[in-house]
């Protein structure tokens, strides 16, 4: 029983540092996904601070639209009184018979 522990514990070992020796290569191959990584943040965050800039350009654009908008109704006249008259005129003169 003892030789067969001995026998696992050997393999486990060789297991364990086959396992070591291949996580240096491992360790190259992470390091550079991490600069690659690193390089794209930075590209998405230019193009979003880039972004940020063209939506406050839109907001103040769609923000001026909407004041000239309610400056443009407010100088608009009613125009209930007209159709009052017109419908006057209408039941006075044009009513079918």
């Amino acid at each position: 029983m003892k030789k067969l522990w001995k026998i696992l514990l050997a393999i486990g070992a060789v297991i364990a540092g086959i396992l070591a020796m291949s996580s240096k290569g491992s360790k190259k191959q992470f390091k550079k996904d991490l600069k690659d990584n690193k390089k794209k943040i930075k590209d998405v965050q230019t193009k979003t601070k880039k972004l940020e800039k063209e939506k406050q350009a839109i907001k103040e654009k769609v923000s001026n639209t909407d004041k000239k908008i309610k400056d443009t109704k407010t100088k608009v006249k009613s125009t209930k009184s007209a159709n009052k008259t017109i419908s006057d005129f209408e039941k006075k003169y044009r009513s079918k018979k």
